[in-house]
């Protein structure tokens, strides 16, 4: 690979750990909003648009589980294979690369349930949603770059 390519492939390896960051802290705020049953959800609240709806739905969970808490587990993970040093690591691309694809089919699946279940939208959840989305896009964008 020249220069130029592996230069381009890092500043994206650098962009999915930005993405993973966020979602982790996005997660560390909804984990920390449901063990303390707050309700400063900082969503505005309408028809559409009702964060403590969804975040407290019946969907909230996976078994015992909060869903906020499995974000929190995800990102971190992703955060720690995002790292420039994990990026490195050449083994660890099929993990990475796996390990965001799974992160847009449950979101993909999340959204689909605030839609068709909750009937509501969190505005916070459509965040992870995104940076779930651009993590994918930015591990597939890094990987195929360093390989050729």
């Amino acid at each position: 690979m020249d220069h130029t390519a592996y230069r381009r492939a890092e500043h994206v390896g650098l962009a999915s750990l930005g993405l993973a960051t966020s979602g982790l802290l996005i997660s560390i705020y909804l984990t920390i909003e449901h063990y303390t049953t707050s309700t400063l959800l900082a969503c505005p609240e309408s028809a559409t648009i009702n964060c403590q709806k969804v975040t407290t739905s019946q969907w909230s969970h996976v078994g015992p589980i909060p869903v906020a808490l499995v974000g929190l587990v995800y990102f971190t993970v992703m955060s720690m294979l995002c790292t420039p040093i994990a990026w490195r690591r050449r083994p660890l691309d099929r993990i990475r690369v796996g390990a965001a694809a799974v992160g847009v089919l449950s979101a993909v699946y999340l959204v689909w349930i605030e839609l068709f279940r909750v009937n509501a939208i969190c505005l916070w959840c459509t965040a992870i949603h995104i940076c779930t989305v651009g993590l994918l896009a930015t591990v597939l964008w890094s990987t195929t770059a360093q390989r050729t």
